[in-house]
């Protein structure tokens, strides 16, 4: 098996280290304290060997973790004298210790992603070893966690020079235990800068607060990273975590965002932090602001407003002329689509909103099928399947008749509706059909023209799943299928040869020669 080799640095003959001579040196070092100076060798290579060297300091820190060598009573002495040797060896094996710490972090901003990922690890592991068994006193039965171990950590994480994605999604992890959440969380409000921060470190913090959950008192988790048999419970405090929360979210309110940082702001807004504000109404402002932006900021910002409207009492007028204006072709090649479908079902559900707006969302939907991709338009079809069961008035937009046959043939010449029109009760609706609707019947692909024939019969009296149907678009299931595990399929079972397979009898007499 081959070895990796570093170069030892300041060793005359430039010797060189395998992997298996620096486990010796670790297990010599480990088995008696003559070899003290092995410790110092694999420090002062770390820079060379790299992800080696840090697994192979690991371990040695973990033992001595456990075996208590770097524990160290605090005492004050009336007296001067002169330390015993035992103390000055463990105060020498702090001292490697947080020396191993610093490289650890300046590891985890070095350009090579796998010593990055490694020191992370190796720096989560130190740091739950160290709350399991401290190196102070803490008390006969007190629980213990370093967090002066874990704030550094979540500096560099959040770094303002460097995109730490992978570095987060490995910290995720952390989630699961219930001390490393809350500790998290309690420790953010001071890393968070008041003032405009770069955008990295603003894409980090925002890619942070989507990784760790803020659960409910029923979905805490029960493990902890530094739990003790002997120590007192960890307790969990929902209301300060809470707290946290909002004055992280308060600082982050005010910076300046760009498009691409305004569109993930809004998805961990809506996704992770909305449920958690103490006064969600203060996002008026901000919501309102996203809503005039195009693409997918004004729908998500569309979905905050919702929010604030059903579950706060918010009143916005115009809510309907702008949910009206988002219905255009370039919404098919949206990655939202999906979620403007089901908010506008939503928005539009109420049976006491007048006909004419109805009709103007029933009938812009109805042209939009004419340059709407496939699996759009049955999404469109069951929409307006719905807003005609909703309001039986307008089922006279079916063959309406002062625009069915006309319309249908001239391909909308002299149909009154206005397609440019912003105000959807200004638009003629009432006075169209749905002609769109019967030209889709004769649509190249037969799932579409078999769909578009519901208007010729009664329509039933239970509205449309419409959340079903958006689980089984393509889109969806692409999405759904990609987050799978995706097992190795093994082809062959046996070693391609240029003689018989082993299970054939033949190969008892057969005999490959080579010449």
């Amino acid at each position: 098996m081959a070895t990796v080799d570093c170069a030892l640095p300041g060793d005359p003959q430039s010797l060189r280290m395998s992997s298996k001579q620096l486990r010796v040196k670790a297990q010599e070092f480990l088995t008696s304290r003559k070899y003290a100076n092995n410790l110092v060798d694999i420090i002062n290579q770390l820079d060379d060997c790299g992800t080696l060297g840090v697994l192979t300091l690991e371990t040695i820190f973990l033992e001595l973790l456990k075996r208590g060598d770097m524990y160290l009573e605090r005492t004050i002495s009336l007296t001067i004298s002169e330390p015993s040797p035992e103390l000055r060896y463990t105060t020498w094996l702090r001292s490697c210790y947080e020396d191993l710490w610093e490289k650890l972090l300046s590891f985890i901003s070095d350009s090579r992603q796998s010593l990055q990922l490694q020191s992370l690890s190796t720096s989560l592991k130190l740091l739950s070893q160290e709350g399991r068994t401290p190196i102070e006193p803490t008390g006969d039965l007190s629980y213990y966690f370093p967090l002066h171990r874990l704030k550094p950590l979540l500096m560099r994480l959040l770094s303002p020079d460097r995109d730490n994605v992978a570095l987060l999604s490995r910290f995720q992890e952390m989630s699961s235990y219930q001390d490393a959440l809350y500790y998290t969380w309690k420790s953010l409000p001071a890393l968070t800068p008041k003032r405009q921060p770069p955008d990295l470190f603003i894409k980090n913090l925002l890619e942070l607060l989507d990784k760790i959950p803020l659960p409910k008192d029923e979905e805490i988790p029960q493990e902890l990273l530094c739990g003790r048999p002997d120590s007192s419970p960890f307790a969990w405090d929902q209301l300060s975590v809470r707290r946290t929360l909002n004055k992280t979210w308060s600082c982050v309110m005010h910076w300046e965002l760009s498009p691409q940082l305004h569109k993930h702001l809004l998805i961990v807004l809506l996704e992770r932090i909305m449920p958690h504000l103490e006064k969600p109404v203060l996002l008026t402002d901000f919501l309102m602001d996203s809503l005039d932006a195009d693409g997918p900021i004004g729908l998500l910002a569309l979905q905050g407003v919702f929010l604030l409207v059903t579950k706060h009492n918010l009143e916005y007028p115009n809510i309907f002329t702008k949910l009206y204006s988002m219905f255009e072709p370039e919404i098919f090649h949206t990655k939202y689509k999906a979620r403007l479908f089901y908010l506008s079902d939503l928005f539009l559900s109420s049976t006491h909103l007048p006909e004419a707006l109805v009709a103007a969302f029933a009938k812009r939907l109805a042209r939009l099928t004419l340059v709407a991709p496939p699996e759009d338009i049955l999404i469109i079809l069951l929409f307006i399947g719905n807003l005609l069961l909703r309001h039986p008035g307008l089922k006279r937009l079916i063959d309406h008749p002062g625009g069915g046959i006309a319309c249908e043939r001239n391909s909308g010449v002299g149909d009154p509706f206005l397609m440019e029109e912003r105000d959807p009760l200004q638009s003629n609706a009432l006075s169209s059909s749905l002609w769109e609707i019967r030209a889709l019947q004769f649509h190249v692909l037969p799932s579409v023209a078999t769909a578009a024939r519901f208007i010729n019969d009664p329509l039933p009296s239970v509205e449309y799943d419409m959340a079903n149907a958006l689980e089984r678009t393509g889109g969806h299931i692409f999405d759904k299928e990609i987050k799978n595990r995706v097992k190795d399929i093994m082809l062959t079972f046996e070693r391609p040869s240029l003689g018989v397979s082993k299970g054939e009898r033949l190969a008892q007499y057969w005999q490959l020669t080579m010449r």
